[in-house]
């Protein structure tokens, strides 16, 4: 096998691939799927998931044969101009062969299961006092700006504001098309370098918050005894409409095993203040089991790109220098008015590839 050949597995899995794109086509075609509309949209569904990978291998496939065409016209070929056109039509189809080989190891790399979930988002000011609770509300508003060009939903659960205004704590819901795939890479710690409104002398400070994002878990992913759950009610306050500071609708969900406290007050609904703080503590406990499944693979976690250890240092927002600097990749852009504006993917994008790039070196290695 050569070097630009895909491995023998891997070629088998797309074969596999391919024979089950034509049978959905065959199946689409049928007047029985036709007259049954879950049936048409699971198959449309499982079709738009392996088109990328059939379009690339059939582009692989046809690099390949360019190949096999143009080698065996040049043992026969004469004229030294048409064997010089030939040997270049080789070589290009030789580097589009290796490029959509890579190709094909990246779209054939293990999803992360978790990829499809919904999010809850914690972001916490950190040192910095007053000034850290400020850049907690600045990132807070960045997520919110970002989830508005995604078209995605976001609630907010459970919210404390700072004493000059921006947040000691906020918590949110966020929802849509592939929101973990994208926000992961988000977890852990945001550090902010600028005059601060609280610094009456022009010095640059440096602050920091927390983001912690956490998987959306279903009832059936954790194991939640709710014997092991208190709820206590009190009355909410700050903004919520004519209900607040009159009605206990506020919710304080205490985890009595782990101690992990939740409070909602968002809704004017008690029990929908409930529910949002039983989804927020199955997202904790999913990720604390996720973690522990992950102990034995420590090396490997460290290493990896968005592990969701808050403790980890992973971006630097400097406002005098314009610029955001992602410590995880060394990647700096100077384009931090439109990246607190939302247009995260600017840094999002990078982080993706450069995640994909590592996984394909480990598969790559693993296959030597």
């Amino acid at each position: 096998m050569t070097a630009l050949s895909l491995e023998a597995d891997m070629f088998e899995k797309l074969e596999d691939v391919s024979k089950r794109m034509e049978e959905i086509d065959r199946m689409l075609q049928e007047p029985q799927t036709a007259a049954d509309p879950a049936l048409f949209a699971k198959l449309m569904k499982e079709r738009a998931g392996l088109a990328p990978l059939c379009d690339t291998y059939s582009g692989y496939r046809k690099a390949q044969e360019t190949i096999r065409d143009s080698e065996d016209l040049l043992r026969t070929e004469k004229d030294p101009e048409m064997a010089a056109f030939l040997k270049e039509e080789i070589g290009n189809a030789r580097e589009e062969e290796e490029r959509l080989a890579d190709e094909l190891r990246i779209l054939l790399l293990p999803r992360d299961p978790n990829d499809d979930r919904n999010v809850v988002m914690e972001i916490r000011a950190g040192v910095g006092g007053d000034e850290a609770a400020l850049f907690a509300g600045d990132l807070v508003r960045m997520y919110l700006r970002y989830c508005e060009r995604m078209g995605w939903r976001c609630e907010l659960s459970s919210a404390s504001e700072g004493a000059m205004g921006g947040f000691k704590e906020c918590v949110l819901l966020i929802s849509g098309d592939s929101v973990w795939s994208r926000l992961k890479y988000e977890s852990g710690t945001h550090r902010v370098q600028r005059v601060p409104e609280t610094e009456s002398g022009g010095r640059i400070h440096t602050s920091a918050a927390t983001v912690a994002v956490m998987p959306e878990a279903d009832e059936i992913d954790v194991d939640l005894d709710m014997n092991d759950c208190r709820f206590d009610v009190f009355r909410a306050h700050g903004n919520g409409g004519q209900c607040v500071n009159t009605t206990d609708s506020a919710v304080r969900l205490v985890h009595i095993p782990t101690g992990i406290v939740i409070s909602c007050q968002d809704e004017k609904s008690q029990l929908k203040n409930r529910s949002k703080a039983l989804k927020i503590l199955r997202a904790k406990l999913y990720l604390l089991k996720q973690m522990e499944q992950q102990e034995s693979q420590a090396e490997e976690r460290r290493n990896q790109i968005g592990s969701g250890d808050r403790s980890e240092k992973i971006r630097t927002y400097n406002f005098p220098q314009g610029r955001v600097t992602d410590h995880r990749i060394h990647l700096t852009v100077y384009r931090i008015e439109q990246i607190v504006d939302g247009d995260l993917d600017q840094l999002i994008g990078p982080l993706m590839a450069a995640d994909q790039a590592r996984r394909l070196a480990e598969s790559k290695a693993e296959g030597d």
